[in-house]
C-alpha cells in the first residue's frame, strides 16, 4: 500500500528509491513489526485478562505447569497485527505470491480464533471438531495449490518441486501436487501447534525459520543469486522476504511478553496461522523437502507424538495394555518430566533449531 503509494514521487524525493530495495523494505517490516508488537501487546493481554481469556491447564502434564492457569491466550493476536499491517504497507500487494502468503495467514487464523473461542470462551473442552479443522487445512492447500496450477505466473515451475543437495534437479509431481501441497500445510501449522507448550519455545524457533526464508525468498528472486547458486529462478518470490521479514519481527515482539514467565499464550490463532504460512513459504520458494531441515524441531515434535500414539495403540491391541516410548508427548514434556528445567529445553531446542536453520542454508552449496 505504501510501497505503491510512494513509488511515483521517487523521482522527485531521491530518499523514496530506497523502498526500490527489497533488503530496505524487509528490515523496515521487520522493525515495524517488533515496535508494533510492543504497543499492542500490553494492551491486547490486559484485553484478553478483563475477558478472563485464560489458559486451561491438563493436570496430567508437568506439576510445574500448573502455575500457568489462568494466563491470558489467544496471543496470536498480536502476530497477526504486527505482520499484516508492515506486509500491506512494505510489500507489493499485487503479487501473487504475497497474496497467497497473507490468505493463508489469515484464514488459519479464523480457524484458531474459532478453535480458542470455543475451548476458552465456550468452555467446550476439544474445541472445534478435529475433523472441521483439518478441513479448513484441506480447503486451505486446495485453493493454494489450484492457484499455483492456473496461474500463468507459476507456469513454468508450478508442480515441481526440489531436493535438497541435489543440483538442478526438480522433480514433477502432476497432478499430486495439491495433495503435497495440503500436507504441506496440514503438517506444518499442526506441528507448530504441538510445539506450542512452553514459554518461548514456538515463538523463539518460528523467529529463526522466518528469518531462513527471507534470505531463501530474496535468493530465489534475484536471477544472479539464482542462477549462481543453481536454484530455481522465481521472479516476484522477493517480496515474500518482506512478509518473512514482518513474521520474523512480529515473532520477536510476541517473545518479548511469552518469554518465561510468560505473560500470555499464542493460542491456536497464533500457532494455526504462524504455521500455514510457514507451509505456504515451502511451498511457493519450492522449499518444501528443505522445510524438513530448516522447521527440523517442529518435524520432531509431531513425529514424537506420532510415535506415542501408534505405539500405544499398537502394544494395546497387542497385548491389552498400552506402552509409552515417551514419558510424554510432544517429546519438550518428555524431557520436563525427566527432570529439565523448563527454561533450559526451550534453549537448547531454540540451539537445535539454529543449527538446523543454518545447516539448511548451506544445502545451497552443498551439492
Amino acid at each position: 500500500m505504501l510501497y505503491h503509494l510512494l513509488t511515483p514521487f521517487k523521482d522527485n524525493f531521491s530518499a523514496l528509491n530506497l523502498f526500490e530495495y527489497i533488503t530496505f523494505r524487509t528490515a523496515i517490516a521487520a522493525i515495524a513489526a517488533l515496535i508494533i508488537s510492543f504497543i499492542i501487546g500490553p494492551w491486547i493481554i490486559r484485553t484478553l485478562r478483563s475477558y478472563q481469556v485464560g489458559e486451561e491447564i491438563r493436570p496430567t502434564g508437568p506439576q510445574t505447569h500448573l502455575q500457568k492457569k489462568g494466563t491470558p491466550t489467544m496471543g496470536g493476536i498480536i502476530i497477526l497485527v504486527a505482520v499484516i499491517l508492515p506486509t500491506l504497507l512494505f510489500a507489493d500487494i499485487n503479487n501473487s505470491m504475497v497474496r497467497i502468503v497473507l490468505i493463508s495467514t489469515i484464514w488459519m487464523g479464523i480457524i484458531g480464533f474459532i478453535d480458542d473461542y470455543l475451548k476458552v470462551i465456550k468452555k467446550i473442552k476439544r474445541g472445534m471438531v478435529a475433523r472441521y479443522k483439518l478441513a479448513g487445512q484441506v480447503i486451505l492447500g486446495t485453493v493454494i495449490s489450484v492457484w499455483i496450477m492456473k496461474s500463468p505466473e507459476f507456469a513454468e515451475f508450478s508442480t515441481k518441486t526440489t531436493i535438497p543437495f541435489l543440483k538442478n534437479v526438480e522433480i514433477d509431481l502432476g497432478m499430486l501436487y495439491p495433495l503435497m501441497v495440503i500436507l504441506v500445510i496440514a503438517g506444518t501449522s499442526n506441528a507448530v501447534n504441538l510445539t506450542d507448550g512452553l514459554d518461548g519455545l514456538a515463538a523463539g524457533l518460528l523467529a529463526i525459520c522466518f528469518t531462513v526464508f527471507a534470505a531463501v525468498s530474496y535468493i530465489s528472486g534475484r536471477v544472479d543469486f539464482s542462477d549462481y547458486l543453481n536454484i530455481i529462478y522465481l521472479p516476484g518470490a522477493g517480496e515474500l522476504s518482506i512478509f518473512s521479514g514482518a513474521m520474523a519481527g512480529a515473532c520477536l515482539g510476541y517473545l518479548w511478553f511469552n518469554a518465561s514467565p510468560a505473560e500470555v499464550f499464542m493460542g491456536d490463532i497464533g500457532s494455526l496461522s504462524t504455521g500455514a504460512s510457514l507451509g505456504a513459504l515451502a511451498v511457493l520458494l519450492k522449499k518444501e523437502l528443505l522445510l524438513f531441515i530448516i522447521g527440523g524441531v517442529f518435524v520432531w515434535e509431531a513425529v514424537s507424538v506420532i510415535i506415542q500414539v501408534s505405539y500405544f495403540q499398537w502394544t494395546k491391541n497387542k497385548s491389552g495394555n498400552g506402552k509409552r516410548i515417551f514419558k510424554m508427548a510432544p517429546i519438550h514434556h518428555h524431557y520436563e518430566l525427566i527432570g529439565w528445567p523448563e527454561s533450559r529445553v526451550v534453549v537448547r531446542f531454540w540451539i537445535i533449531g539454529l543449527l538446523l536453520a543454518l545447516f539448511s542454508l548451506t544445502t545451497f552449496k552443498i551439492r
